[in-house]
């Protein structure tokens, strides 16, 4: 594969990626159900998805 190629590729599976993170946090909103995250400066959080959706402009 060429460079152009690999970019390509990697911007089509980034996108692929971004739509499925939009469709669970979705359908785990309309069930009121959460998300684990973890940070190193909070631990392991149990976030609302509701609370995701709100803060981040998904698109």
């Amino acid at each position: 594969m060429s460079d152009k190629e690999v970019k390509e590729f990697i911007d089509k599976l980034n996108a692929g990626l971004k739509m499925a993170e939009v469709r669970m946090l979705k359908e785990k909103s309309l069930h009121g159900e959460t998300i684990v995250v973890y940070s190193e400066e909070k631990g392991i959080q149990h976030i609302p998805a509701s609370q995701i959706i709100a803060d981040e402009t998904l698109k």
